[in-house]
């Protein structure tokens, strides 16, 4: 055997550290998951179709670039409990074993909602509002129910969902006129009681606007003082090409994480179409009329365009990369642009672009930009 000389082992010792320093970093970090595993989650919202596993396509997707997941519908209420006592867990477990079979972090959305509520939930035999009494116990068996059956399997849930309006006041939601407000408080309680290590947050859209982001920080502590658990905030994130401003998003952000809460975006898409309202926020009761107008870009969207969108984009996320030590979690409502819900909110029958990947389930311009700009924050 040739011997090799003290010197030569150290020239080769000098080599190794050269390329070890000079290689990229993250050179494997080709996916959205990778690039942001040291900053936050990047998760999706899967539909029924994803996790009946139908939608093949859209599954590998989630699987390849996502490492957060959470239901877009088959876990809120009218769902899973359609008659009273009746829980269909069906589609519920499927969304939670895929979870786990996959590594994602779990949330579940949302507990109570005065939206996508079951009829029966408010009334009695004779279709009168129940007793605050028989709510609140509606309300106890169905959050008891739900989260026990995955205490410790679902990291997070969005306990209370929409309940401040954008002037700070509660929504006069059926729970707020039977039970009061009152009704916040007691459902973070009952969902800690039925999984005290689970992450609990309260999640709403427009959470910028001043007057709501006070209303929620006036939550936040009226819930801390009554000793409630809560530990973040979801900021639902359905925004446009020009609301919010970035400023306000940013103001918002650092309300929240200066109350002590981990801060998310839950349900981020942002719509590149012109919008009938700049008030427009999420309530899915609302509804306009189709125009053409409204809706320019059904044969594709012009480079131009495109590129404003991705620009905006790419700011949000450099504003949520500068918070990372704050904000935990980012979730894009949705696959692909033909899946979204913003092709018939809150005009029916448009086309619309507000997500990361295409009609075809491709990577849009915009992931690879994102992927370079987490990378860049070492």
């Amino acid at each position: 055997m040739k011997k090799v000389k003290s010197y030569q082992i150290l020239i080769l010792l000098i080599a190794t550290v050269f390329v070890s320093c000079s290689a990229p970093k993250n050179e494997e970090a080709t996916t959205l998951k990778d690039a942001f595993k040291d900053k936050f989650y990047i998760g999706t919202a899967m539909n029924a179709w994803q996790i009946a596993g139908k939608d093949t396509a859209g599954v590998q997707v989630i699987k390849d670039q996502f490492s957060a997941i959470v239901a877009e519908n088959c876990m809120k209420s009218g769902q899973i409990q359609r008659k009273e006592g009746e829980f269909d867990f069906t589609l519920a477990d499927q969304f939670v074993d895929f979870g786990e079979e996959n590594n994602k972090f779990i949330t579940g959305h949302c507990l109570i909602w005065h939206s996508q509520a079951p009829r029966w939930f408010f009334t009695d035999s004779l279709g009168n509002d129940v007793s605050r009494e028989m709510m609140i116990e509606r309300m106890k068996t169905h959050i008891y129910t739900v989260v026990g059956r995955y205490k410790g399997r679902i990291k997070g849930w969005d306990v209370v969902n929409e309940a401040i309006m954008e002037d700070g006041s509660y929504r006069n939601s059926k729970f707020y006129q039977i039970v009061g407000e009152d009704f916040i408080k007691l459902a973070f309680q009952f969902a800690h009681e039925a999984d005290p290590d689970a992450e609990l947050y309260y999640n709403d859209y427009n959470e910028w606007f001043s007057g709501k982001r006070d209303g929620i920080v006036q939550l936040i502590r009226n819930l801390k003082a009554d000793g409630i658990r809560i530990d973040g905030i979801g900021m639902q994130g359905h925004i446009g090409m020009d609301h919010p401003s970035l400023e306000d998003y940013e103001a918002a952000i650092v309300a929240y994480a200066t109350e002590g809460m981990k801060v998310m975006v839950t349900e981020l898409d942002m719509s590149i179409l012109p919008q009938p309202d700049r008030n427009v926020g999420a309530d899915i009761a609302t509804s306009y009329e189709y125009k053409q107008k409204l809706n320019p870009y059904t044969e594709g969207v012009p480079e131009e365009q495109m590129l404003a969108w991705d620009n905006r984009m790419t700011a949000l996320f450099q504003l949520l990369l500068k918070h990372s030590d704050s904000v935990s979690r980012v979730t894009l409502w949705g696959v692909s642009d033909g899946m979204s819900w913003k092709n018939n909110f809150p005009v029916r029958g448009r086309t619309d672009y507000p997500l990361l990947f295409d009609r075809s389930y491709q990577p849009k311009s915009i992931v690879q930009k994102l992927i370079d700009e987490a990378l860049k924050q070492e």
